[in-house]
């Protein structure tokens, strides 16, 4: 038997798998804890308890709510483009998974440590239009394709501040790999970037950070899924499991977009604190805590800032976090020119 479990590690492909396999281990359960959460954190924001009956403080809800979904009947509309509607959430969930791949959860632990991690990340996570333009197409209804218009036009439009946010930190560090960047911020919590050269990276932090919520569709920016005008979207015509794979790839996301923030800005996997609490199963606490923190801002923005008009959303990704975004890399450049 050890022969065989030699034999097996031994084969590249299936090392090549199993590390391939581990995001999805942290994916699902994150997306099941995430979606409680939210609902525990929009209740109490509201005076109210939120799920209490299914489990202590209703945390089997969601666990029930997945038992249902995957006991529903998979239902395609008579008029739609049936091949491309059935493809369309696994395309969503392959360019959302496909973006861990560079994520480095430790020092211990990166699927793939490329030395273009960080360009890879934004061009891989660029699939996620293709599949919501196929989702809302292909339903042949209304409201689904006025939604993927919108998201698509929304996250390519957002992508631009986010790549000019990205550049700063390239600049500073000289480096597209995500674990070099996270080595460049080892140390106490005054060497992360966002203190460092400052203040033109903790703007940076800022307009990245905003411009991510439009990319992954959170309120204000939640327009292409605004219920009170088009249903529910791109996802309007889905149900059963295709709806959860959509829902899962939006967590999925949500906690990508919040990792590349605390890897390029909060120090990735380093402790705040030097070497005190430090090593590769404390940094993966470290990564996952900071990532949880931008999820639970992006929840609690949820139900303090009402949505904006189509017209506002453009107005602020075009005339506002783009010409920021050039002048701090403008500045960031003159600043790394005249420190040589």
């Amino acid at each position: 038997m050890k022969e065989f479990l030699v034999s097996l590690l031994s084969n590249e492909i299936l090392v090549y798998a199993l590390m391939a396999f581990v995001p999805l281990v942290w994916v699902i359960p994150f997306a099941l804890f995430a979606v409680w959460w939210e609902r525990k954190i929009s209740a109490h924001m509201q005076d109210r308890l939120g799920p209490m009956r299914t489990g202590w403080h209703g945390w089997l809800q969601t666990i029930a709510d997945i038992l249902k979904l995957i006991q529903k009947e998979d239902i395609v509309p008579t008029a739609a483009d049936s091949k491309l509607f059935k493809l369309a959430p696994y395309v969503v969930f392959t360019g959302a998974y496909a973006a861990y791949a560079a994520i480095p959860f430790s020092a211990a632990y990166i699927g793939s440590e490329i030395n273009i991690g960080l360009f890879y990340v934004v061009a891989v996570s660029s699939i996620v239009v293709i599949g919501l333009l196929m989702a809302g197409w292909a339903s042949n209804n209304k409201w689904s394709l006025f939604g993927a218009l919108r998201s698509a036009a929304q996250i390519v439009s957002y992508e631009v501040p986010v790549a000019l946010a990205i550049l700063a930190v390239i600049m500073v560090t000289g480096t597209f790999d995500l674990q070099e960047i996270n080595r460049v911020q080892s140390g106490w919590f005054w060497n992360w970037l966002v203190f460092a050269k400052f203040p033109f990276l903790f703007l940076a932090f800022l307009i990245y950070f905003v411009a991510s919520l439009a990319e992954v569709n959170r309120t204000p920016f939640d327009i292409p899924e605004a219920e009170s005008e088009l249903v529910g979207g791109y996802h309007t015509e889905y149900g059963g499991m295709r709806f959860a794979l959509l829902f899962l790839s939006e967590y999925a996301n949500m906690f990508a977009v919040s990792a590349i923030a605390a890897t390029i800005f909060l120090g990735g996997w380093n402790s705040p604190f030097g070497e005190f609490l430090s090593g590769p199963w404390w940094g993966a606490l470290w990564f996952i805590a900071k990532g949880m923190f931008f999820i639970f801002v992006q929840m609690w923005l949820r139900w303090t800032l009402p949505r904006l008009r189509v017209d506002q959303l453009m107005y602020i990704g075009w005339k506002v976090l783009t010409p920021f975004a050039f002048v701090i890399v403008l500045c960031v450049g003159a600043w790394v020119l005249a420190a040589r």
